[in-house]
């Protein structure tokens, strides 16, 4: 599992058919101290994050695959989790 911080949508006029009604969201990787780690990925959306929410990223092929009830897919990154909020 990978964090990340939800930074915006995305969306393709043309995309591969098993991404049809996905939610993709462009997510920022981070480290503990919440510095970027990385360049930013596109993941799908499994849990109903939304734009500012620091989320928990899975590059498990078969989760993906089962999420968008596809075969094949090319999606490597999808949102399993919403972390808590920090006080």
């Amino acid at each position: 599992m990978t964090p990340a911080l939800v930074v915006g949508r995305t969306h393709a006029t043309i995309k591969d058919a098993s991404l049809q009604g996905a939610t993709l969201w462009l997510v920022q990787p981070i480290m503990a101290d919440d510095r970027a780690d990385g360049f930013p990925l596109i993941a799908i959306d499994a849990v109903g994050a939304a734009v500012g929410d620091r989320v928990m990223l899975s590059s498990d092929g078969p989760l993906a695959r089962t999420r968008l009830n596809a075969e094949k897919t090319p999606v490597r990154w999808t949102i399993i989790g919403l972390a808590d909020q920090r006080n």
